[in-house]
């Protein structure tokens, strides 16, 4: 995911000319002094895209020294018209950008000193085009009017050994002309240690016997100036790595003493490495020999105790990895974080994250670069309420798929616990989380991960995540967690330690010696450098993340992303070459899924599985079969996106939806986890109201009251189908805005000039008050009866048959061993044609039959009857007998609770003692609360209240509590 290079020379042209399309004024750039940057779009001299016809062009740019022109500060966000660095139209094909260099990087002084180049490469609003000079590198801007280049030595940072020499080459150039002319000083950690005059064809100067690590800063001035120009780079002494047994019982990362809250040990795996020094925030990250890893002369790990650390001190640090024969375009030293890091700090991403989701977020060290751990020794550990988790049955889950970043405003933890009524009302048990782990970026659905085992702190703290965690399963409610390991990005210090990167930016992909990833995926669907699962250290890692998530934080289940790309068996290049290999069975890739569900199961009896295959079923059947007979299985998605749009468009009818069922794919249990929709595929709603049916005037499927009436029967047609289910968020209020929807509102389809996919989505349903529109809040009402009906009727635990192909599918559920005097057969009915339909009942047996959507039981069909009508996008779902249980209200109430009168106009009253009332609205937030000792009978005060309707909840002394709906008029 490159975007940056780094130029190793520069040609000028004249004053002011940089390249033949980018231009100064003035012609020489000071740090402090306003200059005009401009480009020039008429001509195309480069076969780097470029950029045609714009309507906005940006300059995306970072300021640095020689080392890296973007290592200080990189303004512009990748792909987002959002203003940050766009440019003027000058009108004849020119565009400009006036900037002072120091304010706009936000540079500190020390950085506004050491600065010496810009580096730029120009775009179009949304990325898919760019500008980049001759050869496909940034355009690199020098900065100042005497311009330094080190020539010598030809790799930097320069790493020697103890006493060595080292040749230290320059050139001063002055205002765009180059000269070799001129005095030079050289200093070494800031004490003079050479001077001299420039000679030909560089200035030349030896520093000797060089025994300690430090900068080398060389400072010029032409002939006949009073100006002058630096430049600076590292110099590493190394020494051979001491050899030592490791401790036992560590493990790679921080291992903290549970004994001295003053002590910690570090460990990194790192084979083919020869040195590792810890920087940190203990040695001002100016390490010494003390601060080099030992090694282990059998398992080659690296490691190093930390001692003297203060209880409870926030520290910070990152490993130097050292090279001395590194491969072509590999690095001689890496800077990163620690693999195994729980927590990072970003000089990239921590600015943008509100005070408000992360109070007192660390400090990002001043003067570093990338990515920083975070150590603290004597933390004290999340008080669980929740110790031990029943989990719900996988035959009875209703998961509830949400992106934190898009459910609510703020963005965060807060905003779920603050809706877990919302959740609970529906009566959904399960909440599947997109990818939390730390992610490149923060506007981000989080596949992009770097850091596996790391929370990325846009979404909160981990306290705040683990409370959210602790409240659910207070409620009932597991927690899945979505976990993405075909994959990770280049911020990845596993991508990082074995890097391929010629050009020196400190940024690329996995390189020949790379123990952790390919080089080149091994499969048609790969984004972001792909993991070999087939290497040791991958499988290693791979448990370390899964065993993380459960023991810190009660993590219920994983989803695996994109499981296809756990093959190392169909690679060849191109994405056609792949395709076909990798859709096919794969044994390697069952193999090691298996294992790390194994794995998964050594910790958690009762973990919850999840694979996103969408591969052949035999393969399929090999994982939803594994361990069965021990009340396990691996749960599939199930997409059936597609043939249940057809039927709420009221396009084509001749959809079948029968694999919404685990039999039709050879599954020996129900571990389908089947949806109709999900992050990944466009709205039902949205194409409902694009494509819809609208031959008949009376039942127009474009008219979105008429499309929102016909949500409810697919709720009936999906959930009620035995086995796992999912709702993706916000489908229960029929959401309509496409999935391509930009952060602005339009809409962006794919091969419209780029997609909005991952834009950030604006907030309809909680702006525009939703769940209080009658018509919205019908589909959350019937869905949260049906999720009820499923989750305590035992028998949607049962066997079924699936009639579809029509506009008016069937689906008959039954379980014989249920007495006949107990609900044990079901019927849906639906009628997704755009014009009545008579429908034939199919009653297995005689007798009055009961229309499970009515919480009276009222409505009742008697079993003689042949027929049935039903309107344009209606349902039924027919029973032989009332269901046993409750749905909407509370199912653990202490007692059956009573609000009267209800509907309500001032006040209510309840029929039962209670210590605590609290009346939440139909959002999750609480608007009133009472507490006392409440007899029943008890007359409590709405009359401050809007109209529309709320969930109470009671308590008791008992410390027992119920809910019930209250409508306020």
């Amino acid at each position: 995911m490159k975007k940056f290079t780094l130029l190793t020379f520069l040609i000028f042209c004249g004053l002011g000319t940089i390249f033949s399309q980018v231009t100064i004024d003035p012609g020489a750039i000071e740090v402090d002094q306003p200059v005009t940057i401009t480009v020039d779009l008429n001509s195309n001299e480069t076969n780097c895209n470029g950029i045609n016809n714009p309507q906005k062009v940006y300059m995306h740019s970072g300021i640095g020294n020689n080392n890296n022109a973007f290592g200080f500060s990189v303004i512009g966000n990748w792909g987002q018209d959002d203003g940050v660095g766009e440019m003027t139209n000058n009108g004849d094909g020119t565009w400009s950008i006036t900037i002072v260099p120091q304010d706009y990087y936000g540079l500190t002084q020390q950085q506004a000193a050491e600065a010496t180049r810009i580096g730029i490469v120009f775009r179009n609003p949304d990325g898919t085009q760019e500008l980049k000079a001759t050869g496909c590198q940034d355009f690199i801007l020098l900065v100042g009017a005497v311009q330094i280049t080190i020539t010598a030595p030809s790799t930097r940072p320069a790493i020697i050994t103890s006493g060595s020499n080292l040749t230290v080459s320059a050139t001063i150039a002055f205002q765009g002309s180059t000269t070799v002319q001129g005095t030079y000083e050289i200093f070494y950690n800031n004490l003079s240690v050479a001077t001299g005059t420039c000679g030909f064809p560089a200035c030349n100067r030896t520093l000797t016997n060089i025994t300690n690590s430090g900068t080398v800063r060389f400072v010029g001035s032409p002939p006949g100036t009073s100006e002058t120009g630096e430049a600076s780079f590292e110099v590493f002494v190394i020494d051979t790595a001491i050899e030592e047994p490791i401790p036992s019982g560590l493990v790679d990362g921080i291992n903290y003493s549970t004994t001295d809250p003053t002590k910690a040990t570090l460990v990194l795996t790192a084979p083919g490495k020869d040195y590792v020094q810890v920087a940190g925030s203990f040695n001002n990250y100016n390490p010494t020999q003390d601060y080099a890893m030992k090694r282990d002369p059998v398992n080659g790990k690296f490691w190093l105790e930390l001692n003297g650390l203060t209880s409870g001190n926030i520290e910070t640090y990152q490993y130097w990895v050292f090279d001395s024969n590194p491969i072509s375009g590999s690095p001689a030293l890496v800077k990163t974080a620690d693999p195994f890091s729980t927590l990072v700090l970003s000089p990239f991403d921590d600015p943008f994250i509100p005070s408000t989701t992360y109070p007192n977020l660390p400090a990002y060290p001043a003067g570093q670069q990338r990515e920083v751990t975070v150590l603290q020794t004597g933390q004290t550990p999340y008080n669980w309420q929740v110790e031990n988790f029943e989990k719900p049955k996988m035959e009875d889950l209703i998961i509830y798929e949400v992106l934190v970043r898009d459910f609510d405003a703020d963005r965060n933890y807060q905003d779920l616990i603050d809706k877990i009524d919302y959740f609970k009302s529906l009566n959904i048990n399960a909440i599947h989380l997109m990818p939390v782990m730390e992610f490149e970026g923060n506007e981000s659905w989080g596949y992009n991960t770097s850091f596996h085992m790391a929370l990325d702190k846009f979404y909160g703290t981990e306290d705040k995540l683990k409370e959210f965690i602790d409240v659910c399963h207070q409620n009932g409610i597991a927690i899945i967690l979505d976990v993405v390991l075909n994959h990770a990005f280049g911020r990845n210090p596993l991508v990082r330690m074995w890097m391929d990167d010629p050009d020196g930016d400190g940024w690329g992909g996995p390189a020949d010696d790379s123990p952790y990833f390919n080089k080149f995926p091994t499969h048609s669907f790969n984004v972001g450098n792909d993991f070999n699962h087939q290497q040791p250290l991958v499988q290693e890692y791979t448990r370390r993340v899964i065993e993380h998530w459960i023991t810190e934080f009660k993590i219920d289940g994983f989803r695996w992303d994109l499981t296809k790309g756990f093959t190392q068996n169909c690679g060849n290049g191109t994405f056609d070459g792949d395709f076909g290999c990798t859709q096919n069975y794969q044994q390697d890739r069952i193999d090691v899924l298996k294992e790390y569900a194994d794995y998964s199961w050594s910790l958690d009896n009762t973990h919850y599985v999840i694979f996103e295959h969408l591969g052949s079923d035999n393969e399929e059947q090999q994982w939803a079969n594994y361990r069965i007979n021990e009340g396990k299985g691996i749960m599939l998605w199930g997409k059936m996106t597609d043939e249940y749009n057809e039927l709420t468009m009221g396009q084509n009818g001749n959809k079948n939806f029968n694999r919404m069922g685990h039999k039709s794919r050879g599954f020996t249990q129900p571990r389908l986890l089947g949806y109709a929709e999900s992050h990944d595929e466009e709205r039902l709603m949205y194409k409902n109201l694009q494509f819809g049916n609208s031959t008949n005037s009376n039942h127009d499927v474009k008219n979105l009251n008429v499309a929102l009436s016909r949500m409810s029967a697919l709720g009936a047609v999906t959930l009620t189908i035995p086995g796992p289910k999912m709702i993706w968020h916000f489908g229960e209020l029929g959401m309509e805005q496409s999935i391509f929807t930009c952060n602005n509102g339009t809409v962006n389809l794919p091969g419209g000039g780029g997609d909005c996919k991952l834009d950030t989505k604006p907030q309809p349903q909680w702006a525009n008050n939703w769940p209080n529109d009658p018509i919205r809040s019908q589909i959350y009402n019937d869905w949260a009866r049906m999720n009820a009906l499923k989750i305590n009727e035992p028998v949607f635990e049962g066997d079924y048959t699936i009639n579809s192909g029509g506009f008016t599918p069937k689906i008959f559920i039954f379980d014989t061993s249920i007495p006949t005097d107990q609900l044990r057969n079901v019927i849906v009915y639906a009628n997704f044609g755009v014009n009545n339909a008579t429908v034939s009942t199919d009653f297995p047996y005689g007798g009055t039959w009961y229309d499970l959507m009515d919480e009276s039981n009222s409505t009742t069909i008697d079993g003689a009857t042949a027929n049935i009508t039903l309107q344009p996008g209606e349902f039924r779902i027919l029973g032989n007998a009332p269901p046993a249980t409750l749905s909407i209200d509370n199912v653990n109430a202490f007692d059956k609770l009573t609000i009267y009168p209800n509907p309500a106009n001032t006040e209510f009253s309840l029929n039962t003692q209670t210590t605590e009332v609290s009346v939440i609205d139909i959002t999750g937030k609480q608007v009133k609360q009472f507490k006392g000792d409440f007899n029943a009978g008890k007359i409590f005060d709405i009359s401050d209240l809007n109209t529309g309707i709320y969930i109470v909840k009671a308590s008791n002394n008992n410390g027992q509590s119920s809910t019930s709906k209250l409508v306020k008029l």
